[in-house]
């Protein structure tokens, strides 16, 4: 399912290359991935009854891919909500600007992935709604 707001997250469909061996997706820096990836990390063995993230950034940039089994993303500007529901290798979801982003709904077999463009930095995450709402209201977002 497509976001239905581009200005939070946009979804990028990689090329695939596929012969009678499988299946092969390059992830290139500045290529297919619109900035330079510093850091890249991944979640699996999910609990399908926990939500995961529950956060927004003030300005990092990623890029999400499900690696296998799906997941679900509750996405929020503060004004329009939406559910995106992540289950393909070669689609990842760019998040664009301030989103508040919660997971949820992991299948057993699910490995969500995550390149970002900086080093974690906590000071960089809101980690309560309301916080991001006041972030979001003092920057005009």
């Amino acid at each position: 399912m497509m976001p239905k707001n581009q200005e939070m997250v946009t979804l990028i469909n990689f090329e695939t290359h596929q012969d009678d061996r499988g299946s092969l997706v390059a992830i290139e820096s500045s290529k297919n991935i619109p900035f330079n990836i510093k850091r890249i990390y991944y979640l699996f063995k999910n609990n399908p009854s926990q939500t995961r993230a529950k956060h927004a950034h003030k300005k990092l940039k990623q890029v999400y891919i499900a690696m296998s089994g799906s997941c679900k993303i509750s996405l929020d500007d503060g004004e329009k909500q939406e559910v995106v529901t992540l289950d393909k290798a070669n689609v990842g979801m760019l998040f664009n600007g301030l989103v508040w982003r919660e997971i949820f709904d992991f299948s057993e077999d699910c490995v969500l992935m995550v390149l970002a463009d900086e080093f974690y930095e906590e000071e960089d995450y809101l980690k309560t709604y309301e916080e991001f709402l006041e972030f979001r209201k003092l920057n005009n977002k």
